[in-house]
């Protein structure tokens, strides 16, 4: 956005002392059961060399799983491939927990085939493809977004409000008319195409393991991006991108733009970036 002269006004801080585009506040959101007082320090004064390399162990607990599986269910949702629905995996769900988390610790667990659904897609007459993990393949996917989140909040830059902890469109809103006021008449309004879809798994893992060097981690998560998808009786692994549907897609999806938002703001352009539907969620 610029201003009516052309020139770029002097940017409005979202706080005192810290200016659009600069990193995330130092110690975000982050789950009690997993982010002790000591790695929180840790976290504040950052690891060496910039990356984890121990996590696997935060992730298998059965203490995390169950705080997983109380994330899933408060959220809902379908069953997936196996029909076993939340209610059902909470009929035995200590006997569940135990198997998963035993199968993690040992390095055996690998997720199911998503389940295609459509859903209608806002303002058109397109229909939005959706994939639809099986629960046992949320509660792991929750455990691993509450182990890894906190690393990457960290750094992310003030401008992206999209699938963040806390944050929604009325931030994004309030953003744009603070820039407004402050003297930008000018803005260009852009969306990604099938952004989900398209995202290069490769690149996206390499920006992964920019922070985290957990070999058992990053396996995890390339497990799920190579997740086959189910649709009626055909079967096919994605090129690219990473589930719609998935609840570890939305901090990938922003692991992948960051760079981006942080290259606009080094460029000095006012970047506010949000997602369609994004309702903030509450930590």
């Amino acid at each position: 956005m610029t201003g009516t002269d052309g020139q770029t006004p002097e940017a409005v801080p979202d706080h005192p002392g810290k200016r659009a585009g600069e990193a995330g506040p130092a110690r975000p959101a982050a789950e009690p059961p997993i982010w002790t007082a000591r790695m929180l320090a840790t976290l504040d004064k950052g690891v060496i060399g910039g990356k984890w390399y121990s996590l696997i162990d935060k992730l298998y607990p059965e203490t995390t799983l169950r705080a997983a599986f109380k994330a899933v269910a408060t959220n809902r949702g379908a069953a997936g491939v196996d029909h076993v629905s939340i209610e059902g995996y909470a009929e035995n769900l200590e006997a569940n927990l135990a198997r998963l988390s035993a199968a993690l610790r040992t390095g055996n667990y690998r997720p199911q085939a998503i389940r295609r659904h459509y859903i209608p897609k806002p303002g058109s007459q397109e229909k939005r493809p959706l994939g639809i993990p099986s629960v046992q393949d949320r509660v792991v996917q929750t455990a691993l977004r509450m182990v890894i989140e906190p690393i990457f909040e960290r750094d992310f830059a003030q401008q992206s409000y999209g699938f963040r902890p806390n944050l929604g469109c009325k931030d994004a809103l309030r953003r744009v008319d603070e820039l407004l006021k402050a003297g930008y008449i000018h803005g260009v309004d852009a969306d990604l195409k099938s952004y989900f879809d398209t995202i290069p798994k490769d690149r996206l893992l390499a920006l992964v393991a920019g922070k985290v060097a957990d070999r058992r981690i990053l396996a995890l998560i390339q497990s799920f991006l190579e997740q086959s998808v189910l649709e009626d009786a055909q079967e096919w692994v994605p090129e690219h991108g990473t589930p719609q549907g998935a609840v570890i897609s939305p901090l990938l999806s922003n692991i992948y733009l960051d760079p981006l938002d942080h290259l606009m703001a080094e460029k000095g352009y006012e970047m506010v970036r949000y997602a369609d539907d994004c309702v903030p969620r509450r930590h």
